[in-house]
């Protein structure tokens, strides 16, 4: 800045008003000042510039994995709104509980951001204590939160959606893939997914049966684990009720591979609209990943105090329930006639599930 000001003739201060667009400067002045920048390739430090004003001029988020449709669309969203706000964005990928276990003992956001939005990451009571003591403000997004704002989808309705459609279709055994994770953390959408199948099921008036109830590792190999170990039941079922679109999609691949109809002996549903459930003609429920990002972002602005998007306004700063849709495709039917039996599976894992111990 002091090689623009002589090379100017203005002083410092000149030289930070004139490229700040600040008033008090001449537009000759400023024009002068703005070209002797561009021969010199200067410009203004965004850090300096922040710091001067007691912020970092960043938002941090806080991500069990980047490589997923669900997590890459929340940071999408939020990306997008971010830079509109001329903010940037520090990505923290905690992908696996040693991973998470590092990141809160050292956690490295500490003064580093103005804000940390935590996108659907399931935390131990420690853990969330020690995010409430980090000193700055805390955005949950794609879960609800009692302590921060937050945004998410009603997890419980877009379960009871799925479940209500098979019990519309006439399906009576219908089963849920739950999924677990592994270090004890508390998925707060597989409850809530949870509740929502079995309050579906009261309403229709039927009894939850545990064994159509199978918890796997979150995936698609999880998901055909579980079909695999739900077609040796004594009695399969003909409905199927999956955490998630990929959860689904392993359900697929066993029923498939054992050549079970779909949806002629069995129907599945699962949840999100992933862009793999159009391709595989996958009924679901669907949510918008990008939208929960750009209202996280929007809880971020309004949080530190700046300006949010005219089209973001209505995002409530004590919590946003965004909606769900079901979207009907080729996975789901009417059940066939009463006594027809599902032939045996033909997984090369079949056998491997029998053996383990149901959740």
């Amino acid at each position: 800045m002091a090689d623009v000001a002589v090379r100017a003739g203005v002083s410092i201060s000149t030289v930070s008003r004139a490229l700040g667009g600040a008033a008090g400067v001449s537009e000759a002045t400023r024009e002068r000042v703005r070209a002797v920048a561009d021969e010199l390739a200067y410009v203004v430090s965004p850090e300096a510039s922040r710091l001067s004003r007691g912020s970092t001029g960043r938002v941090g988020v806080l991500v069990p994995a980047i490589h997923l449709w669900y997590y890459a669309s929340v940071v999408a969203g939020l990306e997008a709104v971010l830079r509109e706000s001329e903010l940037d964005l520090l990505l923290y990928h905690v992908e696996g509980p040693e991973d998470r276990r590092r990141f809160f003992d050292r956690l490295p956001a500490r003064r580093k951001v103005d804000a940390l939005v935590v996108v659907a990451l399931p935390t131990t009571a420690e853990q969330h204590r020690r995010l409430d003591d980090l000193g700055v403000a805390i955005i949950s997004a794609g879960a609800s939160s009692e302590q921060h704002p937050w945004v998410a989808v009603d997890d419980a309705a877009a379960a009871g959606a799925a479940v209500e459609h098979l019990l519309a279709l006439g399906h009576e055994r219908i089963a849920m893939i739950r999924t677990v994770e592994p270090d004890g953390g508390d998925w707060q959408a597989d409850r809530q997914r949870l509740a929502g199948y079995r309050s579906a099921l009261q309403r229709a008036g039927l009894e939850e049966d545990r064994d159509l109830v199978v918890t796997v590792p979150w995936g698609p190999d999880g998901g055909a684990r579980a079909m695999d170990r739900l077609l040796t039941l004594p009695h399969p079922p003909t409905g199927v009720f999956a955490y998630s679109d990929e959860v689904a999609i392993g359900a697929l691949r066993s029923l498939r591979r054992a050549r079970v109809e779909v949806p002629g002996a069995v129907s599945l549903v699962g949840v999100d609209d992933h862009p793999m459930a159009d391709l595989t003609d996958l009924t679901t429920v669907a949510q918008e990943p990008v939208v929960i990002g750009r209202c996280a972002a929007a809880l971020a602005l309004r949080t530190l105090g700046l300006p949010v998007p005219v089209d973001l306004q209505h995002v409530r700063t004590d919590g946003q329930r965004l909606g769900t849709r079901l979207v009907v495709r080729g996975t789901t039917a009417p059940p066939r006639a009463a006594g027809a039996r599902l032939a045996p599976p033909r997984s090369p894992a079949a056998a491997e599930v029998l053996r383990a111990p149901r959740s």
